[in-house]
């Protein structure tokens, strides 16, 4: 963004909260425009020193109205003229982001992934440079636990843009129409921001090939949206959306022909289990005296998440259970042990 001056805020999120005391005559306000209301906060708090956790109030329509800053960019400073304003979705469907606590070299292994998705990070530094040749739809791929998300929270903080996404799966099951609205509500927001990050997660819960899923009105409608926003009907410039899914093989081919690149993520080797561990570990609230080693070789199949989730932290817990203030390895074998990944099991004969 040009123009902004020297200590000037880039990006608010705001989450509405309420009124401080509760009377039955005040009006909950609802956030009905965001254009119109990015305008109406900055006027209103323009000057105002802003930072995550801080309290705005209302004064004008709906006095004493408080809002929380949930997000930040840079992580404080002053309203401006060049200030964007952003509030949190309503239904919590979308979420919001200035991701601000991980980076591409926090993400151990997917080296092949992470040089791909270099040209993303490019891209939204300088959108202009690209013109009609930018990385606008990417699809990630790869087993649960490999990286996706954390990849492109990444590198939506190193291109220092928001990162607003959306769990597929959240979209499914309420009234027709209801879906596609957030979709474009989305990308509203998204317009709104740019340069920033799209993110739809689970991208397969609503991207089958018809042969697996029956369609019923609101996926159906769900996905015309995605592929109108896809196609960018409406201007997209600094845009890039990003989908995950686990199983790419089952997506439907008109929505997968929209991605113009595919970044595989591939459950980690030895030693990327091995760096996993030891990075894991780096701020553990217990002393560890483990042959990470050992725990790395006996992990095959393991992704980051697994290791993280299903070993370190259960073996952590059961340690302070028994109120022990040391992890050893046998503390890790045992917690490998328990979450081993079963053997795949021969298909079922059909007899006739």
């Amino acid at each position: 963004m040009t123009g902004r001056s020297k200590g000037e805020i880039r990006y608010v999120i705001l989450r509405p909260l309420g009124y401080p005391l509760k009377a039955s005559y005040h009006e909950y306000p609802k956030v009905d425009n965001l254009k119109v209301f990015d305008r109406y906060a900055k006027e209103q708090w323009r000057g105002e020193y802003v930072y995550r956790g801080k309290m705005l109030f209302d004064v004008r329509m709906f006095p004493d109205f408080a809002f929380e800053v949930t997000g930040c960019e840079p992580e404080e400073g002053f309203v401006g003229d060049h200030t964007i304003f952003l509030v949190e979705s309503e239904s919590n469907e979308i979420v919001t982001e200035i991701v601000v606590d991980v980076k591409l070299d926090d993400v151990v292994g997917q080296e092949d992934a992470k040089k791909k998705a270099r040209i993303i990070l490019e891209y939204l530094k300088n959108p202009e440079k690209f013109g009609k040749w930018a990385p606008k739809n990417i699809l990630f791929y790869g087993p649960p636990g490999t990286g996706k998300t954390m990849t492109a929270k990444a590198l939506a903080n190193e291109a220092h843009v928001p990162f607003l996404s959306v769990k597929s799966t959240r979209l499914i099951g309420e009234h027709v129409g209801d879906g596609a609205r957030r979709i474009h509500e989305l990308y509203e927001k998204a317009r709104q921001v740019a340069p920033c990050i799209v993110f739809l997660d689970e991208f397969d819960s609503i991207a089958l090939d018809r042969s697996y899923q029956d369609l019923r009105g609101d996926v159906s409608e769900v996905v015309n949206a995605i592929l109108t926003e896809l196609d960018g009907i409406e201007r997209n410039e600094g845009i890039c959306t990003i989908a995950a899914t686990n199983r790419i093989d089952m997506l439907d081919p008109s929505i997968r022909s929209r991605f113009e690149e595919e970044i595989e993520f591939r459950m980690p080797d030895s030693e990327e289990r091995y760096m996993i561990l030891k990075k894991s570990l780096e701020d553990f609230p217990l002393p560890v005296n483990a042959n990470l080693e050992e725990v790395a070789r006996v992990t095959e199949g393991f992704s980051g998440r697994d290791l993280v989730e299903k070993v370190i932290k259960a073996s952590l817990h059961k340690a302070i259970v028994e109120g022990r203030d040391v992890i050893t390895t046998q503390d890790l074998l045992n917690s490998v042990q328990k979450v081993s990944k079963p053997a795949k099991q021969p298909p079922k004969q059909m007899f006739v």
